[in-house]
Protein backbone atom coordinates (compact mmCIF):
# COMPACT_ATOMS: atom_id res chain seq x y z
CA UNK A 1 0.00 0.00 0.00
CA UNK A 2 1.95 3.77 -1.16
CA UNK A 3 2.09 5.98 1.98
CA UNK A 4 -0.55 8.42 2.66
CA UNK A 5 0.09 11.66 0.80
CA UNK A 6 1.31 14.92 2.41
CA UNK A 7 -1.90 16.48 1.63
CA UNK A 8 -4.02 14.50 2.92
CA UNK A 9 -6.53 15.09 5.72
CA UNK A 10 -5.17 12.46 8.19
CA UNK A 11 -1.53 13.83 7.48
CA UNK A 12 -1.97 17.13 7.93
CA UNK A 13 -3.16 16.22 11.48
CA UNK A 14 -0.41 14.64 12.25
CA UNK A 15 2.95 15.36 13.44
CA UNK A 16 6.37 14.40 11.47
CA UNK A 17 7.18 10.84 12.81
CA UNK A 18 10.46 10.28 14.34
CA UNK A 19 10.50 6.45 16.16
CA UNK A 20 12.45 6.58 19.65
CA UNK A 21 13.50 9.43 20.32
CA UNK A 22 14.31 9.96 23.74
CA UNK A 23 15.94 13.15 24.47
CA UNK A 24 13.09 15.38 23.06
CA UNK A 25 14.26 18.03 20.06
CA UNK A 26 11.38 19.73 19.64
CA UNK A 27 12.69 22.13 16.28
CA UNK A 28 12.08 18.27 14.21
CA UNK A 29 8.50 18.97 14.87
CA UNK A 30 8.10 21.69 12.19
CA UNK A 31 5.89 20.94 9.20
CA UNK A 32 4.43 22.68 6.22
CA UNK A 33 1.29 22.02 4.50
CA UNK A 34 0.48 23.65 0.89
CA UNK A 35 -3.24 25.03 0.33
CA UNK A 36 -5.58 26.87 -1.18
CA UNK A 37 -6.56 30.34 0.12
CA UNK A 38 -9.97 32.65 -1.20
CA UNK A 39 -9.03 36.02 -1.03
CA UNK A 40 -11.67 38.16 -1.37
CA UNK A 41 -13.15 41.68 -0.16
CA UNK A 42 -12.84 41.61 3.70
CA UNK A 43 -16.93 42.76 4.16
CA UNK A 44 -18.00 39.40 2.38
CA UNK A 45 -15.16 37.73 4.77
CA UNK A 46 -18.14 36.29 7.08
CA UNK A 47 -20.93 36.03 3.86
CA UNK A 48 -18.33 33.69 2.27
CA UNK A 49 -17.39 31.45 5.32
CA UNK A 50 -21.94 30.99 5.98
CA UNK A 51 -21.88 29.87 2.40
CA UNK A 52 -19.37 28.00 1.67
CA UNK A 53 -18.90 25.96 5.15
CA UNK A 54 -18.68 22.32 3.42
CA UNK A 55 -15.43 23.66 1.33
CA UNK A 56 -13.86 25.71 4.09
CA UNK A 57 -11.22 23.77 5.69
CA UNK A 58 -12.45 21.90 8.88
CA UNK A 59 -9.28 20.66 10.61
CA UNK A 60 -9.02 20.95 14.83
CA UNK A 61 -7.08 24.05 16.16
CA UNK A 62 -6.97 25.78 12.89
CA UNK A 63 -9.20 29.00 12.12
CA UNK A 64 -10.63 28.74 8.24
CA UNK A 65 -9.94 32.44 8.32
CA UNK A 66 -5.98 33.56 8.97
CA UNK A 67 -3.99 36.65 8.36
CA UNK A 68 -2.17 36.92 5.37
CA UNK A 69 -0.01 39.86 3.58
CA UNK A 70 -2.22 42.86 5.38
CA UNK A 71 -5.08 41.42 5.13
CA UNK A 72 -7.06 38.00 5.60
CA UNK A 73 -7.95 34.83 3.43
CA UNK A 74 -9.81 32.14 4.29
CA UNK A 75 -8.45 28.40 3.61
CA UNK A 76 -10.11 25.84 1.50
CA UNK A 77 -10.28 22.25 2.42
CA UNK A 78 -7.42 19.82 1.18
CA UNK A 79 -7.65 19.01 -2.30
CA UNK A 80 -8.35 22.60 -3.89
CA UNK A 81 -5.14 24.18 -5.72
CA UNK A 82 -5.58 27.30 -7.60
CA UNK A 83 -5.80 25.70 -10.68
CA UNK A 84 -7.97 22.23 -9.55
CA UNK A 85 -11.06 23.74 -8.30
CA UNK A 86 -13.33 20.84 -9.05
CA UNK A 87 -13.61 19.39 -5.28
CA UNK A 88 -15.55 22.65 -4.68
CA UNK A 89 -19.51 22.77 -4.82
CA UNK A 90 -21.12 24.39 -7.16
CA UNK A 91 -22.58 27.32 -5.11
CA UNK A 92 -18.98 28.01 -3.53
CA UNK A 93 -18.00 28.38 -7.59
CA UNK A 94 -20.54 30.37 -8.18
CA UNK A 95 -19.91 32.98 -5.29
CA UNK A 96 -16.34 33.01 -5.94
CA UNK A 97 -17.57 34.16 -9.67
CA UNK A 98 -19.67 36.67 -8.20
CA UNK A 99 -17.49 38.40 -5.73
CA UNK A 100 -14.26 38.36 -8.07
CA UNK A 101 -12.68 36.49 -5.46
CA UNK A 102 -9.02 34.82 -6.24
CA UNK A 103 -7.76 31.77 -5.23
CA UNK A 104 -4.19 31.86 -4.21
CA UNK A 105 -1.83 29.45 -2.95
CA UNK A 106 -0.94 29.67 1.04
CA UNK A 107 1.70 27.77 3.12
CA UNK A 108 0.29 26.66 6.39
CA UNK A 109 3.31 26.28 9.07
CA UNK A 110 2.92 24.55 12.11
CA UNK A 111 5.63 23.99 14.65
CA UNK A 112 6.15 22.04 18.50
CA UNK A 113 3.75 24.24 19.79
CA UNK A 114 1.09 23.00 17.52
CA UNK A 115 0.80 19.47 18.73
CA UNK A 116 -1.08 18.43 21.59
CA UNK A 117 0.93 15.84 23.68
CA UNK A 118 -0.82 12.60 22.50
CA UNK A 119 0.03 14.17 18.78
CA UNK A 120 3.75 14.53 19.98
CA UNK A 121 3.90 10.44 21.62
CA UNK A 122 2.45 9.28 19.27
CA UNK A 123 4.98 10.46 17.06
CA UNK A 124 7.76 9.41 18.36
CA UNK A 125 7.33 6.67 20.48
CA UNK A 126 7.80 2.70 19.12
CA UNK A 127 4.51 1.85 17.51
CA UNK A 128 4.16 -1.49 20.07
CA UNK A 129 3.49 1.28 22.53
CA UNK A 130 0.78 3.00 20.93
CA UNK A 131 -2.09 0.75 21.97
CA UNK A 132 -2.37 3.90 24.77
CA UNK A 133 -0.71 7.00 24.93
CA UNK A 134 0.77 7.66 28.11
CA UNK A 135 -0.75 11.52 27.86
CA UNK A 136 -2.78 10.92 30.94
CA UNK A 137 -2.17 12.15 34.70
CA UNK A 138 -3.92 13.80 37.55
CA UNK A 139 -3.53 17.25 38.44
CA UNK A 140 -2.77 18.37 42.25
CA UNK A 141 -1.97 21.61 42.22
CA UNK A 142 1.07 22.86 40.21
CA UNK A 143 1.76 18.95 39.79
CA UNK A 144 1.30 16.23 37.36
CA UNK A 145 1.28 12.72 38.92
CA UNK A 146 1.27 9.90 36.48
CA UNK A 147 1.42 6.20 37.11
CA UNK A 148 3.78 5.07 33.83
CA UNK A 149 3.27 1.20 33.34
CA UNK A 150 7.13 -0.42 33.40
CA UNK A 151 6.71 -0.70 29.21
CA UNK A 152 6.71 3.15 29.00
CA UNK A 153 9.73 3.91 31.37
CA UNK A 154 12.56 3.80 28.95
CA UNK A 155 10.85 7.39 27.76
CA UNK A 156 9.69 8.31 31.36
CA UNK A 157 11.28 11.45 31.12
CA UNK A 158 10.68 12.44 27.43
CA UNK A 159 7.08 11.82 28.37
CA UNK A 160 7.18 14.14 31.33
CA UNK A 161 8.97 17.16 29.64
CA UNK A 162 5.90 16.79 26.77
CA UNK A 163 3.27 16.53 29.09
CA UNK A 164 5.36 19.84 30.93
CA UNK A 165 5.16 22.24 27.85
CA UNK A 166 2.33 21.68 26.62
CA UNK A 167 -0.19 22.59 30.22
CA UNK A 168 1.49 26.35 31.28
CA UNK A 169 -0.31 25.69 34.60
CA UNK A 170 2.18 22.70 35.70
CA UNK A 171 5.16 23.33 36.68
CA UNK A 172 6.18 19.99 37.83
CA UNK A 173 5.59 16.26 36.23
CA UNK A 174 6.02 13.47 38.92
CA UNK A 175 5.64 9.49 38.32
CA UNK A 176 4.44 6.92 41.28
CA UNK A 177 7.11 4.67 42.00
CA UNK A 178 5.69 2.43 44.55
CA UNK A 179 2.06 1.24 46.17
CA UNK A 180 0.75 3.67 48.84
CA UNK A 181 2.48 3.17 51.94
CA UNK A 182 -0.88 1.35 53.99
CA UNK A 183 0.09 3.26 57.14
CA UNK A 184 0.56 6.97 56.42
CA UNK A 185 -0.87 6.87 53.22
CA UNK A 186 1.93 8.25 51.02
CA UNK A 187 4.03 6.70 48.06
CA UNK A 188 7.83 7.19 47.09
CA UNK A 189 7.96 9.92 43.28
CA UNK A 190 10.50 10.82 40.88
CA UNK A 191 10.43 14.20 39.54
CA UNK A 192 10.74 13.86 35.38
CA UNK A 193 10.28 17.16 34.46
CA UNK A 194 10.14 20.43 36.29
CA UNK A 195 10.73 22.17 39.13
CA UNK A 196 11.96 19.75 42.26
CA UNK A 197 9.00 21.42 44.62
CA UNK A 198 6.04 19.49 46.30
CA UNK A 199 4.55 21.90 48.15
CA UNK A 200 1.12 22.67 46.90
CA UNK A 201 -2.40 24.64 46.69
CA UNK A 202 -5.31 22.65 45.90
CA UNK A 203 -9.37 24.33 45.33
CA UNK A 204 -11.76 21.59 46.05
CA UNK A 205 -15.08 22.17 47.77
CA UNK A 206 -14.76 25.78 48.03
CA UNK A 207 -11.64 25.39 50.31
CA UNK A 208 -8.24 26.00 49.70
CA UNK A 209 -6.27 23.10 50.36
CA UNK A 210 -1.81 23.48 51.30
CA UNK A 211 0.23 20.73 52.08
CA UNK A 212 3.12 18.74 50.66
CA UNK A 213 2.73 16.30 47.91
CA UNK A 214 5.35 13.99 48.78
CA UNK A 215 4.50 13.46 52.45
CA UNK A 216 0.64 12.83 52.51
CA UNK A 217 -2.19 11.41 50.48
CA UNK A 218 -4.41 13.40 48.01
CA UNK A 219 -6.48 12.47 45.15
CA UNK A 220 -8.17 14.96 42.74
CA UNK A 221 -10.21 11.85 40.90
CA UNK A 222 -12.27 11.92 44.85
CA UNK A 223 -13.62 15.39 44.71
CA UNK A 224 -16.68 14.27 43.54
CA UNK A 225 -17.10 11.66 46.19
CA UNK A 226 -15.72 14.02 48.62
CA UNK A 227 -18.75 16.35 47.73
CA UNK A 228 -21.26 13.52 48.03
CA UNK A 229 -20.63 12.62 51.66
CA UNK A 230 -19.75 16.09 52.56
CA UNK A 231 -24.04 16.80 51.45
CA UNK A 232 -24.93 14.20 53.91
CA UNK A 233 -23.90 16.11 56.76
CA UNK A 234 -26.31 19.06 58.47
CA UNK A 235 -25.39 21.96 59.86
CA UNK A 236 -25.19 21.35 63.82
CA UNK A 237 -24.50 18.05 63.39
CA UNK A 238 -21.10 15.76 65.28
CA UNK A 239 -18.87 14.60 61.85
CA UNK A 240 -16.01 12.16 63.75
CA UNK A 241 -13.31 11.94 60.67
CA UNK A 242 -11.12 8.73 62.02
CA UNK A 243 -8.90 9.22 59.17
CA UNK A 244 -9.18 12.44 57.88
CA UNK A 245 -5.53 13.19 56.03
CA UNK A 246 -5.44 16.71 55.18
CA UNK A 247 -9.15 17.56 55.46
CA UNK A 248 -10.93 17.19 52.48
CA UNK A 249 -13.92 15.92 54.43
CA UNK A 250 -13.19 17.74 57.67
CA UNK A 251 -12.41 21.63 56.20
CA UNK A 252 -15.57 21.71 53.99
CA UNK A 253 -17.80 20.45 56.54
CA UNK A 254 -16.67 22.88 59.42
CA UNK A 255 -17.09 25.78 56.61
CA UNK A 256 -20.98 24.71 56.65
CA UNK A 257 -21.63 24.61 60.28
CA UNK A 258 -21.07 20.95 60.65
CA UNK A 259 -18.90 20.12 64.18
CA UNK A 260 -15.70 17.62 63.05
CA UNK A 261 -13.67 16.46 64.85
CA UNK A 262 -10.57 15.18 62.59
CA UNK A 263 -7.93 12.57 63.28
CA UNK A 264 -4.53 11.24 61.12
CA UNK A 265 -1.98 9.27 62.48
CA UNK A 266 0.40 10.77 59.96
CA UNK A 267 2.45 13.72 61.39
CA UNK A 268 2.45 15.56 57.78
CA UNK A 269 -1.18 15.51 56.80
CA UNK A 270 -1.75 16.31 60.54
CA UNK A 271 -0.26 19.60 60.50
CA UNK A 272 -1.23 20.26 57.12
CA UNK A 273 -4.63 19.47 58.96
CA UNK A 274 -4.39 21.95 61.17
CA UNK A 275 -2.97 24.42 58.96
CA UNK A 276 -5.53 24.02 56.20
CA UNK A 277 -8.43 24.80 59.29
CA UNK A 278 -6.33 28.17 59.98
CA UNK A 279 -6.15 28.64 56.16
CA UNK A 280 -10.13 28.56 55.83
CA UNK A 281 -10.50 30.46 58.77
CA UNK A 282 -12.85 27.22 60.08
CA UNK A 283 -14.01 27.51 63.53
CA UNK A 284 -16.15 24.08 64.22
CA UNK A 285 -12.91 21.76 63.11
CA UNK A 286 -10.32 20.08 65.35
CA UNK A 287 -7.58 17.87 64.28
CA UNK A 288 -5.69 15.14 66.40
CA UNK A 289 -2.64 12.94 65.05
CA UNK A 290 -3.67 9.85 66.82
CA UNK A 291 -4.36 6.36 66.18
CA UNK A 292 -7.57 5.43 64.38
CA UNK A 293 -9.03 3.07 66.86
CA UNK A 294 -8.16 4.85 69.91
CA UNK A 295 -9.46 8.33 68.16
CA UNK A 296 -12.91 6.35 67.85
CA UNK A 297 -13.66 5.98 71.62
CA UNK A 298 -11.24 9.29 72.36
CA UNK A 299 -13.37 11.58 69.96
CA UNK A 300 -16.82 10.36 71.80
CA UNK A 301 -15.72 10.87 74.94
CA UNK A 302 -14.42 14.37 74.17
CA UNK A 303 -17.72 15.27 72.07
CA UNK A 304 -19.94 14.70 75.17
CA UNK A 305 -17.55 16.93 77.21
CA UNK A 306 -17.36 20.02 74.72
CA UNK A 307 -21.14 19.39 74.89
CA UNK A 308 -21.33 20.14 78.28
CA UNK A 309 -19.21 23.80 77.54
CA UNK A 310 -20.71 27.02 75.98
CA UNK A 311 -22.19 27.04 72.19
CA UNK A 312 -19.59 27.63 69.72
CA UNK A 313 -19.34 31.21 68.44
CA UNK A 314 -17.88 31.77 64.83
CA UNK A 315 -15.52 34.42 64.98
CA UNK A 316 -14.78 34.46 60.95
CA UNK A 317 -18.26 34.39 59.99
CA UNK A 318 -18.44 38.04 58.14
CA UNK A 319 -21.01 40.87 59.46
CA UNK A 320 -22.86 42.52 56.79
CA UNK A 321 -22.14 46.69 56.95
CA UNK A 322 -25.67 47.79 56.68
CA UNK A 323 -26.70 45.42 59.40
CA UNK A 324 -24.04 45.94 62.43
CA UNK A 325 -26.11 44.36 64.72
CA UNK A 326 -26.31 41.09 63.61
CA UNK A 327 -25.87 38.35 65.79
CA UNK A 328 -22.93 36.91 65.84
CA UNK A 329 -23.23 33.13 64.56
CA UNK A 330 -23.39 29.77 67.08
CA UNK A 331 -23.42 26.52 66.50
CA UNK A 332 -24.69 24.58 70.00
CA UNK A 333 -22.12 21.15 70.16
CA UNK A 334 -24.24 18.10 70.11
CA UNK A 335 -23.22 15.08 72.64
CA UNK A 336 -22.84 12.20 70.19
CA UNK A 337 -21.83 11.85 66.44
CA UNK A 338 -24.09 11.65 63.74
CA UNK A 339 -21.68 10.22 61.32
CA UNK A 340 -18.29 8.64 61.78
CA UNK A 341 -16.25 8.87 58.80
CA UNK A 342 -13.46 6.16 57.78
CA UNK A 343 -11.35 7.17 54.27
CA UNK A 344 -8.36 4.29 54.20
CA UNK A 345 -9.78 2.09 52.10
CA UNK A 346 -7.19 -0.82 51.98
CA UNK A 347 -7.81 -1.08 55.47
CA UNK A 348 -10.72 1.05 56.82
CA UNK A 349 -12.98 -2.09 57.41
CA UNK A 350 -10.41 -3.99 59.95
CA UNK A 351 -10.84 -0.62 61.98
CA UNK A 352 -14.20 -1.53 62.83
CA UNK A 353 -13.94 -3.71 65.71
CA UNK A 354 -12.90 -0.19 67.81
CA UNK A 355 -16.54 0.45 68.05
CA UNK A 356 -17.84 -2.12 70.20
CA UNK A 357 -18.21 -0.18 73.35
CA UNK A 358 -17.75 2.68 72.38
CA UNK A 359 -21.39 3.97 73.82
CA UNK A 360 -20.87 1.41 76.58
CA UNK A 361 -21.68 4.24 79.27
CA UNK A 362 -23.77 6.41 76.80
CA UNK A 363 -26.60 4.87 76.45
CA UNK A 364 -28.82 7.39 77.80
CA UNK A 365 -27.55 9.85 75.14
CA UNK A 366 -29.72 8.20 72.78
CA UNK A 367 -33.79 7.14 72.03
CA UNK A 368 -35.59 5.89 74.05
CA UNK A 369 -33.95 8.60 76.37
CA UNK A 370 -33.62 11.32 73.88
CA UNK A 371 -34.16 12.08 70.62
CA UNK A 372 -30.54 10.89 68.78
CA UNK A 373 -30.31 8.22 66.88
CA UNK A 374 -26.69 5.83 66.82
CA UNK A 375 -24.41 7.30 64.35
CA UNK A 376 -23.89 5.89 61.01
CA UNK A 377 -20.76 4.90 59.85
CA UNK A 378 -19.09 5.83 56.45
CA UNK A 379 -16.09 3.07 55.58
CA UNK A 380 -14.30 3.16 52.37
CA UNK A 381 -12.79 0.07 51.21
CA UNK A 382 -11.37 -1.67 48.13
CA UNK A 383 -12.98 -5.00 46.49
CA UNK A 384 -12.19 -7.77 43.50
CA UNK A 385 -15.70 -9.19 43.92
CA UNK A 386 -18.10 -8.25 41.28
CA UNK A 387 -20.81 -8.03 42.57
CA UNK A 388 -19.33 -7.37 46.14
CA UNK A 389 -22.37 -7.64 48.51
CA UNK A 390 -21.38 -11.24 50.14
CA UNK A 391 -17.60 -10.28 50.39
CA UNK A 392 -18.51 -6.35 51.78
CA UNK A 393 -20.98 -8.22 54.24
CA UNK A 394 -18.71 -10.90 55.12
CA UNK A 395 -15.66 -8.66 55.89
CA UNK A 396 -17.75 -5.69 57.52
CA UNK A 397 -18.99 -8.91 59.51
CA UNK A 398 -15.42 -10.14 60.31
CA UNK A 399 -14.16 -6.87 62.08
CA UNK A 400 -17.65 -5.61 63.61
CA UNK A 401 -18.78 -8.81 65.28
CA UNK A 402 -22.10 -8.40 64.15
CA UNK A 403 -23.83 -9.68 61.33
CA UNK A 404 -25.49 -6.66 59.11
CA UNK A 405 -28.12 -7.46 56.88
CA UNK A 406 -27.80 -6.40 52.69
CA UNK A 407 -30.71 -4.11 53.71
CA UNK A 408 -29.08 -2.45 56.45
CA UNK A 409 -25.83 -1.68 54.16
CA UNK A 410 -25.57 0.86 51.45
CA UNK A 411 -22.69 -0.16 49.06
CA UNK A 412 -21.91 3.12 47.11
CA UNK A 413 -19.93 2.67 44.10
CA UNK A 414 -17.06 5.16 43.89
CA UNK A 415 -14.24 4.33 41.10
CA UNK A 416 -12.26 1.56 39.60
CA UNK A 417 -9.00 1.77 40.80
CA UNK A 418 -7.69 -1.31 38.98
CA UNK A 419 -8.82 -3.47 35.98
CA UNK A 420 -10.12 -5.98 38.92
CA UNK A 421 -10.36 -3.45 41.88
CA UNK A 422 -13.16 -1.14 42.61
CA UNK A 423 -13.24 1.44 45.51
CA UNK A 424 -16.82 1.29 47.73
CA UNK A 425 -18.47 3.47 50.46
CA UNK A 426 -20.49 1.11 53.00
CA UNK A 427 -23.10 3.42 55.16
CA UNK A 428 -24.50 1.49 57.95
CA UNK A 429 -26.06 2.63 61.21
CA UNK A 430 -23.86 1.63 64.37
CA UNK A 431 -25.93 -1.47 65.80
CA UNK A 432 -26.90 -1.17 69.39
CA UNK A 433 -25.19 -4.28 70.06
CA UNK A 434 -22.17 -3.24 68.97
CA UNK A 435 -22.32 0.48 70.07
CA UNK A 436 -23.48 -1.02 74.26
CA UNK A 437 -21.64 -3.73 74.36
CA UNK A 438 -18.74 -3.68 76.70
CA UNK A 439 -15.56 -2.33 76.17
CA UNK A 440 -12.69 -4.28 75.25
CA UNK A 441 -9.63 -3.95 77.57
CA UNK A 442 -7.35 -1.44 75.84
CA UNK A 443 -9.88 1.55 75.51
CA UNK A 444 -11.39 0.85 78.75
CA UNK A 445 -9.24 3.65 80.58
CA UNK A 446 -9.42 6.43 77.29
CA UNK A 447 -10.82 10.25 78.49
CA UNK A 448 -10.66 13.06 76.62
CA UNK A 449 -7.17 14.45 77.91
CA UNK A 450 -7.12 18.00 78.93
CA UNK A 451 -5.98 19.99 76.32
CA UNK A 452 -2.53 22.13 76.18
CA UNK A 453 -2.20 25.19 74.44
CA UNK A 454 -0.51 27.84 73.52
CA UNK A 455 -1.53 31.31 74.49
CA UNK A 456 -4.35 32.40 72.84
CA UNK A 457 -6.96 35.71 71.93
CA UNK A 458 -9.58 36.38 73.66
CA UNK A 459 -11.82 35.52 70.64
CA UNK A 460 -9.90 32.42 70.60
CA UNK A 461 -11.24 31.45 74.15
CA UNK A 462 -14.21 32.15 73.13
CA UNK A 463 -14.23 29.36 70.60
CA UNK A 464 -14.75 26.03 71.62
CA UNK A 465 -12.84 24.36 68.51
CA UNK A 466 -10.21 26.74 68.10
CA UNK A 467 -8.14 26.32 64.13
CA UNK A 468 -4.87 25.72 66.29
CA UNK A 469 -5.20 22.33 68.29
CA UNK A 470 -3.57 20.84 70.97
CA UNK A 471 -1.04 18.06 68.77
CA UNK A 472 -2.54 15.10 70.46
CA UNK A 473 0.61 12.26 70.83
CA UNK A 474 0.47 8.81 68.67
CA UNK A 475 -1.07 6.06 70.80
Amino acid sequence: MDPPSPSTPGMLLRPPVFRGMKVLDRSVFRKAVDLAALKVDPKNLGLIRKECAQDLLRVPRIAPIVKHDNGKVILLKLGVTPEDLSPLQQKTKELIAKNNAEIIPYKFEVDYSFWTVDDILSSILPESLLGETPGGYTAVGHIAHLNLREQYLPYKYLIGQVILDKNPTLRTVVNKLDAIDTVYRNFKMEVLAGDDDFWVEQSESGCRFQFDFSKVYWNTRLHTEHDRLISLFQRGEAVCDVMAGVGPFAVPAGKNGVIVLANDLNPDSYKAMVNNISLNKIAYTKAYNMDGRAFIHHAAAELEELAQGPPIENPFKKRSRTKPRQPVEVVSIPPTFQHYVMNLPASALEFLDAFKGVYHTRRHLFKPHTTAELPMIHVYCFTKEDPPTQDLLGRIKEALGWEMKEEEVRMHYVRKVAPMKDMYCCSFRLPAEVAFAAKDAQYVDIVPPTTTTTTTTTTEQRTGLRAESAKRPIV
